[in-house]
């Protein structure tokens, strides 16, 4: 289909996905010149499918919130039948299985207070899991995929007593064919929120009855029990009581799961959250607020360090953040749209880091200012961004007021070196020999040592296998080596690349 223009308005650009049901497409509203995703019913669908493809579309019609993916348009244009909906730039989240305490919580939060919403209109969901809740670049959480969603007023499409679902996220009443109430999603939404935390779901075997016996009889094992790590008991008090197997006995609403969530985000990390949670806004005439105006990127895959430190930078006067990025191809990205005079950069950040990133961001936008934010405070670190172009270097146990005069001084094109580092660079920091690698070279014998194989450091590198075969041969030559593996091993004791990048890998 690509190429075609649905209802003379939807040209068809790409192919995003392919389901059992329907086929996923980037396209362009040519009348609104904005891109969207246009869901297309496959043919010779089953009947109940295809009612069930247009309830999605009713269901979601009537929602509006920004922890739900929008439905624009429903049409029908020569036998094709399709919604045209939000296009939403972003990672399922499945992406972040597992993640810390802090962000299962704020993602958790989110999926409640959409799920709140739309059980105040009266839909329910029924199918809460992963693949159907994406996380834009901006750490907003989408509820996506209305298709099994029911409403009060909704004529059912399955049979009473007719189980539907994915087996492992099913509740209680789901699994028996029970009548359903908004409950069932906070059951859902609790095995979410598990698997999130521990890396596992509670409920998993081969066949799907054990998994529903499971389901309706097992409680689930403590995140605690399972974790070599230290579980928060709030947070897991609330995951455990959203998993009750009597409807009775969980969270009665969404909303207070939400708030106990947002409670636990306050007391763990002391940053107090909004009422409602927002993208960030994509207005560019933020930037033209004035020449005196200091506009901020902040790149930095935590997303609970980002919300903090873009509500501390946006309360501070004559600052103001424009966007976010979670990974150094989202800060080229973000750079590029919003044209900030100032990129706060972490250096390790999943996919392509900050550190990877770095010398290009300062070849292609030579007036952005950046002023490393991390954690790392290893001379091979300090020497690297600095080499790179980097206008300050500061960690991330900096004040804040002294990091608002960090940006202050940083957007005034001064030098910036924070507590810690000015003595590294005193001691002769600059005086540590050039490596003879480049950052993708560096990053792939980081892979290398990380062990992976060639086809899994292309994935991640985002580069076709054979140039990263290509690339190894040319750092054995450089290095003079007989393997990758040595080379990687000298890396390591150079100091190219450090041991606590490899055990944070």
């Amino acid at each position: 289909m690509i190429g075609v223009v649905l209802s003379n308005r939807y040209k068809i650009e790409e192919l995003i996905g392919e389901g059992s049901t329907a086929t996923v497409y980037r396209a362009l509203d040519q009348r609104l010149q904005r891109h969207v995703a246009v869901k297309v019913l496959l043919p010779h669908v089953h009947d109940t499918t295809r009612k069930r493809f247009r309830a999605e579309a009713l269901a979601v019609a009537k929602l509006s919130h920004p922890n739900i993916m929008a439905v624009y348009d429903v049409n029908i244009d020569d036998d094709h039948e399709y919604i045209v909906v939000e296009l939403i730039k972003g990672r399922p989240l499945y992406h972040y299985i597992p993640s810390k305490p802090e962000v299962v919580a704020s993602f958790g939060r989110q999926i409640c207070l959409a799920l709140d919403y739309a059980h105040a209109n009266d839909v329910i969901h029924r199918d809460i899991k992963p693949a159907n809740i994406y996380v834009t670049d901006d750490g907003v959480v989408k509820i996506m995929d209305f298709g099994l969603a029911i409403g009060r007023d909704t004529k059912r499409l399955t049979a009473q007593g007719t189980i539907i679902g994915t087996p492992a996220y099913l509740s209680p009443e789901q699994a028996q064919g029970f009548k359903l109430d908004p409950r069932t999603d906070i059951y859902t939404t609790g095995v979410v929120l598990y698997e999130l935390l521990v890396g596992e779901l509670p409920f998993d075997a081969d066949d799907i009855t054990s998994i529903l016996l499971q389901q309706v009889k097992k409680p689930p094992t403590p995140p605690s029990v399972i974790m070599s790590t230290p579980v928060p008991e709030k947070l897991e008090q609330v995951i455990l009581k959203s998993m009750e197997k009597k409807p009775q006995d969980r969270y009665q609403t969404a909303g207070e799961m939400a708030q106990l969530l947002g409670e636990f985000i306050t007391e763990y990390t002391g940053v107090s959250v909004s009422t409602q949670e927002a993208p960030v806004s994509s207005d560019t005439q933020t930037q033209e607020a004035g020449a005196k105006t200091i506009t901020v990127v902040l790149a930095d895959d935590h997303v609970i360090l980002r919300t903090s430190l873009s509500l501390f930078l946006d309360s501070c006067e004559g600052i103001k953040v424009v966007g976010e990025a979670a990974n150094g191809d989202e800060a080229y990205k973000t750079v590029q749209e919003f044209k900030p005079r100032v990129l706060l950069l972490d250096l390790n950040m999943p996919g392509t880091s900050g550190l990877t990133i770095l010398p290009r961001l300062r070849q292609d936008f030579p007036d952005l200012k950046i002023l490393v934010l991390t954690g790392r405070d290893e001379n091979i670190y300090i020497m690297k961004a600095l080499r790179a172009g980097a206008n300050g270097y500061i960690l991330k146990t900096i004040e804040e007021k002294e990091l608002q005069l960090a940006v202050e001084d940083v957007a005034a094109g001064n030098m910036v070196l924070g507590h810690g580092v000015a003595e590294k660079v005193v001691a002769g920091l600059g005086q540590i020999e050039k490596e003879p690698l480049d950052a993708i070279e560096r990053d792939i014998l980081l892979c290398v040592a990380a062990g992976l194989d060639k086809p899994t450091i292309a994935h991640r590198m985002g580069m076709p296998e054979d140039e990263v075969t290509s690339a190894l041969i040319q750092i054995i030559d450089t290095l003079k080596v007989k393997s990758e593996t040595d080379a990687a091993l000298m890396a390591l004791r150079a100091g190219w690349i450090s041991l606590d990048e490899v055990h944070n890998f």
